[in-house]
């Protein structure tokens, strides 16, 4: 019953903001045939995760996406015109990313957002980007359904990194031609879009035996029983399909009752704080798909980006980091090409790049919003990221 009381308030306040964004007669509230017109200054909104569950994500987004406006400002701005920057804590949640993205769409007038870095926040902002005609740029979102439902395409949702078509593919090549397992077990949050669609994805190009799947739910501390039956079966490599909150934990109980084959993650499995949860003793013979490593750096501008993260923060960049860093440099790219005057012709700009040469490679949006751009494969032992691969898009 306490779960249910949940959900029944969750789904409450995701309609309370979606109503919010829909019903906003604030001063300066646009169409979305015109969108905001750019003023003196040229306006960036973030919607990260700045607190609750991967706030993790956030902070490193923001100091990436910081750096670029900082660059951008110091050569000039955009086109011209100074970089602002309007920053709003989503706190991991859906409901409070569709409220931030229609108050900085509409009270703050910004010109483009960059956020979030969870497909089901993102989603959750699409129909504040459509009523209120501004682009949003996710970092690291990469359910396929965000950008585009079959033939049908968001006009004003783009990403800085492949979708999850791309990744569940090179997953699933991975664990065949490199592991040469035949079998898996797969454990995914359920309570994700991310998760479901990385595991549909993943299942759509396996030719492998699944041997066993298991879900939870985002909050869950206690794999203890669903790991104990998964013990007695044998498999070649186990999926853990979720962020690092649960699986970090996930992949240090699995260890500690004697299941050492190799696991293999997404993109969510950047952030150091999977490590640290799991340990340094679990975290080895982790293997976890990526938009960036500092071991393999794409071009030039990876280098710099590498070394001017490392001397204002002390510390490698993640990939959450150079995924924002892009999506600001993207909005940069947009806007400049097109002589954007509105946030319409900003999002008209991102649909039209191509060759663009960020710090996580070369960067072509296709027809349906979505960057083609490589993946990286990376190996982590004792909790340290000792090698990536790149992997190209076919």
């Amino acid at each position: 019953m306490k779960k249910m009381s949940k959900v029944f308030l969750g789904l409450t306040a995701a309609a309370a903001a979606l109503t919010l964004a829909a019903c906003s007669s604030a001063p300066g509230a646009t169409t979305a045939s015109k969108g905001n017109e750019i003023g003196k200054t040229f306006k960036i909104g973030y919607d990260l995760e700045m607190t609750g569950a991967v706030a993790a994500y956030g902070k490193s987004s923001e100091r990436g996406a910081d750096m670029a406006v900082a660059e951008l400002n110091k050569a000039g701005g955009i086109d011209g015109k100074k970089v602002q920057v309007i920053k709003k804590d989503n706190k991991s949640d859906n409901a409070e990313s569709a409220t931030v993205a229609a108050n900085l769409m509409s009270n703050d007038k910004v010109d483009a957002v960059i956020g979030t870095n969870a497909s089901s926040q993102t989603k959750a902002m699409i129909p504040n980007a459509n009523k209120f005609a501004v682009p949003i740029v996710a970092p690291t979102s990469t359910n396929d359904e965000l950008t585009h439902k079959g033939s049908k395409v968001e006009k004003y949702v783009f990403r800085a990194i492949f979708p999850d078509s791309f990744q569940g593919k090179v997953i699933s090549d991975f664990v065949t031609g490199t592991l040469k397992s035949d079998t898996v077990a797969v454990y995914y949050d359920n309570s994700s879009d991310y998760s479901k669609g990385l595991f549909q994805n993943f299942k759509d190009n396996y030719k492998g035996k699944i041997v066993d799947v298991a879900t939870y739910q985002a909050g869950d501390k206690d794999f203890q029983a669903q790991l104990s039956k998964l013990s007695k079966e044998k498999f070649g490599a186990m999926l853990v399909l979720g962020y690092y909150q649960e699986a970090g934990i996930l992949v240090k109980q699995a260890r500690e009752i004697g299941i050492d084959v190799p696991v293999i993650g997404g993109d969510v499995l950047a952030d150091p704080t999977f490590a640290k949860l799991a340990g340094p003793e679990a975290a080895s013979n982790i293997y976890f798909v990526s938009g960036f490593s500092s071991l393999k750096p794409a071009n030039s501008n990876t280098e710099t980006f590498i070394k001017n993260y490392k001397a204002k923060y002390g510390e490698e960049p993640s990939a959450y980091a150079a995924c924002a860093y892009d999506a600001v440099m993207m909005v940069n790219k947009a806007a400049t090409s097109e002589k954007a005057k509105t946030s319409v012709d900003v999002a008209d700009g991102l649909a039209k790049i191509k060759n663009f040469q960020g710090v996580t490679g070369t960067i072509n949006i296709n027809k349906y919003h979505d960057p083609v751009k490589s993946a990286y494969l990376v190996k982590l032992e004792k909790g340290k990221e000792v090698s990536a691969e790149i992997v190209n898009p076919s």
